[in-house]
């Protein structure tokens, strides 16, 4: 007997016989809503924003629930703004956000709740199993998420990842079936980051964006950096981003001397203006999960640079989309962009077949279908689970 999802409800699904080997017959969109901390500017926030405006609508009634203040992302949001709600307009977290929150899972009881980043994943998961929400689905975004993961795992129906390097660390980490985990690669917009040659800057231009934190190493982009400039003299690195680095970063920058050369510039909103100047993407991480800004670089026709950790080996294809080394290396990233500044052809070879696959496998749209592959898998196991008892 072949069992096929054809409604939920708040009393949960409801199957019927069926021979049918399609994909369930859904007879009124499920009703899920996607759990944020905020809407400020974020890789994991765009991929929600994503999935709101491009969710099936015959299989899907999406919403996004904000647990705190933060209106970055408003301005994508488009039409789909009225399915946006704040739960808080605080600055945190608050009581008044968490109690909202559990009164509403009650009174309303999605058939889906997708709880993401780090707050939501351990509210969202504990307050989504008391109101008895039918299929609570996480996700893992972070190589090391303080969210309590070796026991709020136990929670999830399905739990989503977006590298396969991260299923592999977290499963190993806190012995998580793997069947229970989904990999799906973030996606960019190719039409929003397209490659624009005529905006290249004078000087051979590097270009890092990302925040100015340990686990991101930009002291050794900038010692690499110098190591460049005594091959390529005109060269010019720019630095964007925020973070704790950023003085220690402009110290080193001046005990060089590389005023002229190295500029550092706060994170901005729209990135395009940066990446349409620059010739080669660098990041030299230590630890990494799946920079979104790299997929970015690579939509722009950006060959990269970069170190060979967490999920980066996976997104860059070294000798054919960029140049990959060990982390901590200065000398072998100064190689890499040496080479790369100085050969005209391979850095429009790379950057052609960066372009190419960000077309082929992070697109927008193959995202948003995985994921509504893996959502509809969530319900179906949950509905044959309850059919079952």
């Amino acid at each position: 007997m072949n069992l096929e999802l054809i409604s939920l409800d708040s009393g949960g699904p409801i199957l019927k016989d069926s021979s049918n080997e399609s994909l369930p017959y859904i007879s009124k969109p499920i009703e899920i809503v996607l759990l944020l901390q905020d809407l400020e500017y974020g890789g994991t926030q765009r991929y929600a924003v994503h999935l709101l405006k491009n969710l099936d609508r015959s299989k899907f009634s999406p919403h996004i629930w904000v647990l705190r203040g933060g209106t970055d992302m408003v301005p994508f949001l488009g039409d789909s703004r009225d399915r946006v709600l704040w739960l808080s307009h605080s600055t945190w977290v608050d009581p008044v956000a968490l109690t909202n929150l559990a009164w509403r899972l009650v009174r309303r009881r999605p058939q889906i709740l997708y709880t993401l980043t780090v707050v939501p994943n351990i509210w969202g998961r504990i307050l989504g199993n008391l109101a008895r929400v039918p299929v609570i689905v996480s996700s893992w975004r972070d190589l090391y998420p303080k969210q309590y993961e070796s026991w709020m795992w136990r929670l999830s129906t399905r739990i989503i990842t977006n590298a396969a390097a991260l299923k592999e660390l977290h499963t190993q980490r806190y012995h998580v079936d793997p069947q229970r985990v989904s990999v799906i690669p973030s996606g960019v917009d190719h039409v929003f980051f397209e490659p624009d040659h005529y905006g290249k800057a004078a000087h051979p231009t590097v270009l890092y964006i990302g925040r100015l934190a340990r686990e991101k190493d930009p002291l050794t982009l900038v010692e690499a950096f110098r190591l460049t400039l005594k091959r390529i003299p005109e060269a010019r690195l720019q630095i964007l981003g925020n973070g704790r680095l950023k003085n220690k970063l402009q110290s080193l920058v001046k005990r060089y001397n590389l005023e002229s050369h190295i500029s550092i510039h706060p994170g901005v909103k729209d990135i395009r203006p940066f990446l349409r100047q620059s010739w080669v993407f660098a990041m030299t991480s230590e630890r990494e999960a799946f920079p979104n800004a790299m997929l970015e670089a690579m939509s722009s026709e950006l060959p990269v640079v970069a170190t060979r950790v967490g999920g980066i080996p996976e997104m860059v294809d070294d000798g054919e989309t960029g140049i990959l080394v060990d982390p901590h290396n200065p000398e072998a990233v100064a190689d890499a962009l040496t080479r790369l500044l100085t050969d005209k052809n391979l850095l429009e070879y790379m950057g052609q077949r960066g372009r190419e696959k960000i077309l082929a496998m992070y697109s927008i749209d193959r995202m948003v279908r995985e994921t509504e592959r893996v959502l509809l898998e969530a319900v179906n196991d949950t509905a044959l689970r309850k059919a079952s008892l």
